[in-house]
């Protein structure tokens, strides 16, 4: 008896035959194919069964997509042989069918491919249904770069999912700063107003450029010696107002005795230091600052405005090499191996004083050491921070949906600073478009409470910065 049609043949819509790691790095992803049909192989489930247990986000994801499966099949009066309707579950922005393996299939993989591995497995269901409906487009949809390969040496379209990716090519990713062109106001200046605006000067203009201008981003124009530095502080179709900036690399206006030695690291105090805005987000290889700059801004605003009742930071503890193991001790104590970047800063911002001498340096360090609270980010959940400076390190491995676990535990008084390098990611599933920090740079843009800034120079030393440009 030859073997039943699993699925009415479309042409014109697709079939997709998700890999078990696409439903555990985003459960969601069963409404994320709007007309075309999804096709799951048995093996999916028993991998799902397999990694549902345990604490990790890869576990609670197996988790959450069994549950989806479960309410889909449930819910529905239609045959499973004839698909499962999307649309109702989805709000309508899934319009085709989950189909689920209901016979046993039998197809031939090369001999030496191993048998009763999952992956190979699935590699067959995709190769029989792409033989059974030779007319209709089949894709294996997978995170796993190696069974996209060998999907295609066996003549199978594959393809990585993309749905997670805020963006494809993260040159595209907003910096947060715009240069201005050398002809900027003889088009821009026409019936300009500018006046004195506290200690700032502001300029409110008009022309083609304003519309490409968000809240908050830094504009500037390099004009020989005298450079035109400015935030974009209103933004209505093509006019705009312009505000001037405080030049954080003067030493009068010293943040912790640390001076801004860059353009993008003056830009950066200018955001760190204005209390209007709740949320920054800083990107930049090792050594541009980020870290040092947003310690400064925090010790001066809780020790001596007030404005803080202490700093708190917190890091993803994804190890780059072998894992140590168990680590002793109290939470704060578990925390500090990962936090050696937090004592190094400390130790150049808590510069020596000839008149305290060493036993002064030793008690203004413990004094800003207590007032630093490292918290895991394990333990955030259903917290509230009031009047805290919250600085998350390393935010490039988190996910988004842990990225808005972390943000929405900001209470009122509450300043939240993510840091990182989207090109060093440690986390598996994740890459530069999908990463958490590249998620809230593309939505927070032009928001009037936050800001962003992506770090271009090092300033480590010539050593450091000369093996980033050669190794």
């Amino acid at each position: 008896m030859p073997p039943r049609k699993i699925v009415a043949e479309n042409h014109a819509t697709k079939l997709f035959v998700l890999d078990t790691n696409v439903l555990m790095h985003d459960p969601t992803s069963l409404f994320r194919f709007e007309e075309h049909d999804i096709y799951l192989p048995i093996f999916v489930l028993e991998e799902l069964d397999n990694n549902k247990k345990g604490m990790t986000e890869v576990a609670r994801n197996a988790r959450q997509a069994s549950r989806f499966l479960d309410s889909l099949i449930s819910e529905s009066t239609h045959n499973i042989d004839a698909g499962v309707p999307l649309q109702t579950p989805s709000n309508k922005s899934a319009t085709g069918r989950l189909f689920l393996q209901t016979q046993f299939i039998t197809n031939e993989l090369p001999a030496n491919m191993a048998i009763g591995k999952a992956d190979n497995a699935i590699l067959g269901v995709v190769m029989f249904l792409h033989n059974q409906q030779p007319k209709r487009s089949v894709i294996l949809v997978s995170k796993d770069i190696n069974m996209r390969i060998k999907a295609r040496a066996l003549g199978l379209d594959a393809q990585d999912y993309f749905n997670d990716k805020v963006l494809e090519d993260t040159d595209l990713l907003y910096t947060g700063v715009l240069a201005l062109p050398q002809d900027f106001w003889d088009k821009h200046g026409k019936d300009m107003k500018s006046g004195p605006q506290g200690e700032h000067t502001f300029y409110n203009i008009q022309g083609p450029l304003c519309r490409d201008m968000l809240l908050n981003q830094f504009v500037y124009q390099e004009n020989g010696g005298h450079p035109f530095y400015a935030v974009v502080t209103e933004q209505n179709d093509n006019t705009a107002m312009l505000r001037t900036l405080t030049d954080y690399t003067h030493t009068k206006n010293a943040i912790w005795g640390i001076t801004a030695r860059n353009r993008e690291q003056s830009f950066v105090l200018n955001l760190l230091m204005n209390p209007e805005i709740d949320f920054v987000t800083l990107l930049g290889q090792a050594g541009t600052g980020k870290t040092l700059l947003t310690l400064a801004a925090g010790l001066v605003q809780m020790l001596e405005h007030k404005l803080y009742s202490e700093i708190i930071m917190t890091r993803v503890t994804v190890p780059v090499g072998e894992d140590i193991g168990f680590l002793p001790g109290t939470e704060e104590e578990k925390m500090s191996p990962w936090m050696g970047a937090l004592d190094d800063n400390l130790d150049v911002l808590n510069k020596p004083n000839d008149e305290s001498g060493e036993w002064g340096r030793a008690a203004t360090r413990d004094l800003i050491r207590s007032r630093i609270k490292i918290k895991s980010l394990n333990f955030m959940r259903g917290r509230t921070f009031l009047n805290k400076y919250l600085i998350i390190d390393e935010a490039q491995n988190l996910t988004p949906k842990q990225m808005k676990t972390l943000i929405t535990r900001a209470g009122p008084g509450t300043k939240v600073v993510c840091m990182g390098n989207i090109a060093q990611i440690d986390t598996p599933y994740l890459t530069e478009g999908s990463s958490g920090l590249t998620y809230v740079v593309d939505r927070f843009k032009g928001w009037q409470h936050s800001g962003h800034v992506t770090l271009q120079r090092g300033e480590r030393s010539r050593l450091a910065d000369h093996a980033g440009e050669v190794l």
